[in-house]
């Protein structure tokens, strides 16, 4: 570090001990969890800090309390100097009950809400649309607060990044995007993975002011964050620091390392943030020798007392193993109260009427309540139901997006996180397989991962289903997909009264919930009453009762079982319809007794019979009924073939009313 470039900013004898100090303390951490890897006490990947300690310390400086922070999975440095409390950080390294993920983090997931810490994030470039979603939930709530979200250069290649950028500089979000570029991205160097490797070029192609920094001196990084936060702060919407830093060591502890050769790294640590800032501190009288000695004594105390309090800690006991997958149910919403005249009237509303008529109340009820998704405003929802909601909500809270699933689900995942009470409308569930590492990795696992600290109150709505004539992307039906992800709730609200309904029931939720709305129901029509009753998410619905078999249905297929069952019944055979209604969790107890009562099952699926949410409903009832079955479970899904085109074909590679009544019959003849 140089004269002119620590002349930059006045450092203060103290404040250049605190710089020194956290520097020291990040990186004789990081070489204690080093050792302690080689030991076996920390295990999984470990990405060690150590060269970039100025980036997190520096950054750090500019930022208050009650600012937030997203960071990478190489992120000790980050949390340490955040002030996540050192015993805390080293217990999750362990993965002790004491951590401050609770243990369920480790390495890779630093977790501490209280700190406005929003974790590590294993996935390069996914914690970037976070970021954005705690932005949009600040400016959303009038807070003037950043969200710094650190990444590594690797990330700028992920769609994640640039899909992020877009919407962060399109809405003027108060994000600090600070990119730590150590020319590597695990093995590959920056020069062999970018076409352009000034990364600068890339966010001020979005218009967002952009920065080098000299990552090794930790002042110049100080002063670029404070100038940049202020400037976020300010209101000046996004900016971007690339930090040029360098790692000494491998990209992890399983790292062979033979992609850089050793000369490369030692003339980078001759030029390290702790060498160059002794030097100048020296050499300028700010720090003395005795001073310096102190730090390293103060924090060699400091890390054996954290070991020692890992050592010491509790696991976790098995028994609590799933008690932080969902977050505890909220008390129910009670209805409007309405006047005793309308409480008895009737009206007829389409499925779209009933989920509009759920949004609008949704968005009157709850100021924290916004809708966000591709043409949801102006063109008023691909299948019209949110036409009419942005000239009376306007469009802060019916906000249009980019064509960008990933940036924008995530970016509700976030403002979640932040207070908000997010309804993301992915235009069709082929769509949403674009977003499907921000619901799985993020929406799914950030509950767990953080011990329990934060609940994610979501809504992530979808078409779904075949019928329309519009082949093989337009026709999926994934559902199982989602049903298999714990940590979410999967819903298919098959009636009008459910599409409603569920609706303001998923909203109370404070968990996820993935909402698969079959776009052929869209047009069919019901007598309401006005006053909108009470929806149970939690349990399936009888459609209809029966004595001789059992047809166990959700969404779409709800009425081609129905009638189904008035063949049946036009044959003599009394069937029983089951309405799932919600996928994940699964309400066995309804679904034994139908079986126990009617002895015979048939399970109507429009998803594919291999890996089908009908298989494991049939494996569940073979496992917890076997003995009240007369005969095998019957499953009627779709062919195994993509969806065709032509009507015939379609009809043909999909569940029919013919099918069902062929496999109930199947099924009474055992």
């Amino acid at each position: 570090m140089n004269a002119p470039a620590a002349a930059k900013v006045r450092v203060s004898r103290e404040h250049a001990r605190e710089l020194m100090r956290q520097m020291v303390l990040i990186r004789r951490f990081e070489a204690k969890c080093a050792e302690l890897y080689g030991q076996e006490k920390i295990r999984g990947f470990l990405h060690l800090y150590d060269g970039e300690e100025a980036n997190a310390v520096g950054v750090m400086q500019a930022l208050t309390p009650d600012d937030a922070i997203v960071a990478t999975y190489r992120e000790h440095g980050h949390a340490l100097a955040r002030g996540l409390p050192l015993t805390a950080v080293m217990a999750e390294m362990y993965g002790k009950a004491t951590g401050c993920s609770h243990g369920h983090g480790g390495s890779m997931h630093l977790f501490d809400a209280a700190h406005r810490f929003y974790g590590g994030n294993a996935i390069v470039g996914g914690g970037l649309p976070l970021a954005v979603g705690l932005a949009l939930a600040d400016k959303l709530q009038g807070r003037a607060r950043v969200t710094c979200c650190i990444f590594g250069d690797g990330a700028v290649a992920e769609g994640e990044f640039h899909e992020s950028m877009n919407l962060a500089a399109l809405w003027k979000l108060p994000v600090l995007f600070v990119c730590e570029n150590n020319l590597y991205a695990m093995g590959t160097a920056l020069e062999r993975s970018e076409s352009v490797t000034d990364l600068c070029r890339h966010a001020a192609s979005y218009g967002i002011a952009a920065e080098v920094v000299d990552g090794m001196n930790v002042v110049d990084v100080e002063a670029a964050a404070r100038r940049a936060a202020e400037a976020v702060r300010a209101g000046g919407g996004p900016r971007f620091l690339e930090n040029r830093t360098y790692r000494f060591r491998a990209h992890s502890m399983f790292d062979a390392e033979l992609y850089r050769d050793k000369a490369e790294v030692e003339a980078w640590k001759r030029r390290g943030p702790i060498v160059r800032f002794r030097e100048w501190a020296l050499a300028s009288g700010t720090l003395h020798p005795d001073d310096l000695d102190a730090i390293e004594a103060e924090v060699a105390v400091a890390i054996d007392a954290a070991v020692a309090f890992a050592e010491q800690s509790p696991w976790e006991p098995v028994e609590s193993l799933l008690r932080d997958v969902y977050a505890p149910a909220a008390a129910a919403v009670a209805a409007e109260p309405a006047a005793p005249d309308a409480a008895m009237g009737r009206r007829r509303l389409s499925y779209r009427d009933a989920v509009r008529e759920a949004l609008r109340e949704a968005l009157r009820r709850d100021a924290r309540v916004f809708l966000m998704g591709e043409d949801v405003g102006r063109y008023g929802g691909s299948y019209a139901c949110s036409k009419g909601l942005l000239a009376e909500f306007g469009e802060e809270r019916i906000r249009d997006t980019p064509l960008c699933e990933s940036g924008f689900v995530g970016a509700g995942i976030g403002a979640a996180l932040g207070g908000m009470h997010p309804i993301v409308e992915v235009m069709t569930i082929n769509f949403s397989l674009l977003a499907l590492d921000q619901i799985v990795n993020n929406a799914a696992t950030l509950r767990h991962m953080s011990g329990g600290q934060v609940a994610l109150p979501l809504v992530i709505r979808m078409a779904t289903g075949a019928g329309r004539q519009l082949a093989a992307q337009h026709s999926h039906s994934l559902e199982a997909w989602y049903a298999h992800v714990p940590g979410i709730r999967a819903v298919a609200p098959a009636t009008v009264a459910d599409a409603r309904g569920m609706l303001r029931a998923a909203l109370a939720e404070p968990n996820p919930v993935v909402m698969f709305e079959h776009a052929t129901l869209y047009n069919d029509e019901d007598e309401l009453p006005l006053a909108a009753p009470e929806v149970d998410i939690d349990h399936a619905a009888i459609r209809r009762p029966g004595r001789d078999v059992s047809l166990i249905t959700y969404g779409g297929s709800l009425k081609k079982a129905l009638a189904a069952a008035e063949v049946l019944a036009g044959q003599g055979i009394d069937a029983e319809v089951i309405d799932l209604r919600t996928l994940r969790p699964l309400d066995l107890p309804t679904l034994l007794g139908s079986v126990r009562r009617t002895h015979r099952a048939v399970i109507v699926d429009e998803g594919w019979r291999t890996g089908s949410l009908a298989g494991e409903i049939a494996a569940q009832l073979a496992e917890q009924a076997f003995y009240d079955l007369d005969a095998p479970v019957a499953r009627v899904c779709s062919a195994e073939v993509p969806i065709p085109y032509p009507r015939h074909l379609e009809r043909a590679a999909t569940p029919q009313v013919e099918d069902i009544v062929a496999a109930a019959h199947r099924v009474l003849r055992r």
